[in-house]
């Protein structure tokens, strides 16, 4: 695979291209519906898709640099062809007031609906730092959790879900339902440490816990879809490994994690809806079983952690599409050539199976130049073109 560096006679060759406009990117061939419809089965289209992450500032300073109008989307500016709701709200205690603990002028520690401490920065948006959970066991976890996970229709956000449907349907893209899966949710309740630890010494109450959010979660969306209507997919978030290692071995998924993922992505299935599974991290060992249990969409293959994009592309692309890959810190560097080198190196060949949607592999922080994301989507289409 390229180490992301272009020859000397590519440098030369590659013409820099006018900006991506919403129009070029919908006006011809299939609706964005139509297209992640068919990526996510594998069957012919007219390009690929597109679709991106951004950290939460990214949009502010792009908007105070003019790149963007006020109220203006990225999902529109750029003609991303999918729309996403998370409607579900899954912490354990819905009637608990959250509690500042401590607050400086940079973070905020708070006390959440887990019964969970977690920091938080103010400045900049970030992942939230696990600090103390009073759920470490299993008897921490029936005593305070368990009995409070109902299916209370509080839980669910009809409104934003509607709205979002009508959003996906005026502008013909693919509409997903998105939300944590179990591993997910056990970690924000008891901690990754706990969690774990619980997989050796205790995998009876890992079990437990995943196949209680298994059912909830199914349950919940039972109530959503059966007042709103089915969306045109589902996108679960689970972040199952860090750098070159999964947080649980292939053993452990199987007896642990799988049988729920077969749960709430077999209920996906009845209904006919394509499932999208998110994992940070490096989870190739984990792959055959959370293709056992049903993905159709393997997303967002981190290149940092060790996922190499065109190697499981070669192993999997016959039974899965691909979303993700492209390694976000070569957009880090707000290098055109670097960009291309990276776009060059993958794009021409994972396209081939009508499989892939174009993304990083992380997402997109205020460091990226509009300019540089901008460039990334026009070329990245222009690659991916059939």
């Amino acid at each position: 695979m390229s180490d992301g560096a272009p020859s000397e006679a590519h440098v030369v060759q590659w013409v820099r291209i006018q900006p991506v406009t919403r129009e070029e990117n919908t006006s011809v061939g299939m609706t964005g519906r139509e297209r992640i419809g068919n990526l996510l089965r594998r069957e012919p289209v007219d390009r690929i898709g597109v679709f991106e992450h951004f950290w939460g500032d990214t949009h502010k300073v792009w908007l105070e640099q003019g790149h963007i109008e006020e109220g203006e989307s990225l999902a529109d500016r750029f003609g991303f062809d999918m729309e996403l709701c998370w409607p579900l709200n899954m912490v354990a205690d819905l009637d608990f007031e959250s509690e500042v603990l401590e607050e400086t002028e940079e973070t905020v520690l708070i006390r959440n609906g887990n019964y969970a401490v977690m920091r938080s920065h103010k400045l900049h948006a970030s992942t939230p730092e696990h600090v103390d959970f009073l759920v470490k066991d299993r008897s921490g976890w029936q005593e305070h959790i368990k009995p409070k996970l109902t299916a209370d229709r509080r839980r669910i956000n009809f409104e934003a879900y509607r709205e979002a449907k009508q959003r996906a349907s005026d502008s013909n893209r693919f509409f997903l339902w998105s939300g944590v899966n179990v591993f997910e949710i056990m970690k924000d309740v008891c901690g990754h440490e706990h969690m774990l630890v619980g997989m050796v010494e205790d995998p009876d109450w890992v079990r437990e816990m995943a196949d209680t959010y298994a059912h909830l979660t199914v349950e919940l969306q039972e109530t959503l879809f059966a007042e709103e209507g089915l969306p045109d997919g589902i996108w679960y978030y689970e972040d199952m490994g860090f750098k070159e290692r999964p947080f649980m071995s292939p053993a452990m998924y199987r007896e642990m994690v799988q049988p729920a993922h077969a749960l709430s992505i077999g209920f996906a299935k009845s209904n006919g809806l394509p499932v999208i599974m998110h994992s940070c991290g490096y989870i190739e060992p984990l792959l055959p079983g959370m293709v056992e249990a049903g993905i159709d969409c393997l997303q967002v293959i981190e290149v940092k952690a060790g996922m190499d994009l065109l190697k499981l592309y070669r192993e999997w692309g016959d039974h899965l599409s691909f979303m993700g890959g492209i390694d976000v810190r070569v957009l880090y560097t707000n290098d055109l050539d670097k960009v291309e080198a990276e776009l060059q190196a993958k794009i021409p060949t994972v396209k081939q199976n009508n499989g892939y949607i174009l993304h990083s592999d992380h997402s997109i922080p205020n460091t990226v130049n509009f300019e540089t994301y901008e460039y990334f989507v026009k070329r990245g289409l222009e690659l991916g073109r059939y």
